[in-house]
């Protein structure tokens, strides 16, 4: 699964790894993100395509279709391989794709030899570049107004090689290319499928390493949490 992420750069920065031709509907804000611990259920920074361009707007982390209201928290996550067979997820195929930018993720690792000890690991792309986050869900179109009920949900797969050693689920990340396709309004759902089964970055292009337990708590911030354990 993916319940923590990290977002520090600029809307432009994520903006030109993107490399996208479409042209930006709105304004974005300048300065960095400089968020080390999102946690679900808060508004993030998120990307989406409309008739008119790309817009970069702050949507909250949680999604659940009207008609599945309850009790329980909005989904955080959607399993990719039941995604497109899924009523809850069935609307966001054709309208509701997006990707949330981001510069890593936090997994906890969990002792399995009954002491309940958790350390939390820190991902990124070797790269160290901004990678990108396919995402479902509800939010406002061409500059409309915010509405109960928006939000999204992060696409996750299952872990492989060592990266299985730490959680046996991870988001998925699309590299560039991929996720403009998945943005473009014009793919169809058969096509935005084949991008979620197929096209995903590889365990092998990500490192990743023990971070402080602080993370655990999502009132603690700064750049320190994503700093090596000592």
């Amino acid at each position: 699964m993916c319940g923590r992420f990290v977002q520090y750069r600029a809307a432009i920065d994520y903006l030109q790894a993107l490399r996208s031709e479409a042209p930006l509907a709105a304004g974005i804000e300048p300065a960095p993100v400089a968020r080390y611990n999102v946690a679900p259920h808060t508004r993030v920074l998120l990307i989406h395509e409309d008739a008119d361009g790309l817009r970069l707007e702050p949507v909250t982390w949680g999604y659940a279709p009207v008609w599945a209201r309850s009790p329980r928290p909005p989904a955080i996550n959607a399993r990719v391989e039941t995604l497109a067979s899924s009523r809850f997820w069935r609307e966001t195929w054709k309208s509701g794709r997006a990707l949330v930018p981001a510069d890593g993720w936090y997994e906890w690792w969990q002792d399995t030899a009954g002491t309940g000890r958790k350390q939390p690991f820190f991902f990124q792309l070797k790269s160290r570049e901004p990678l990108f986050f396919p995402a479902v869900g509800r939010f406002p179109r061409g500059g409309a107004a915010a509405r109960e009920g928006d939000g999204f949900a992060l696409i996750t797969q299952t872990s492989e090689g060592r990266m299985n050693e730490i959680h046996d689920r991870r988001p998925l990340i699309l590299e560039p290319k991929m996720a403009r396709a998945w943005l473009d309004p014009q793919q169809t759902p058969a096509q935005a499928e084949e991008i979620t089964l197929h096209r995903g970055l590889p365990a092998q292009a990500f490192e990743w390493y023990p971070v402080g337990l602080a993370v655990g708590n999502v009132h603690n911030e700064g750049v320190e949490l994503i700093r090596p354990a000592e």
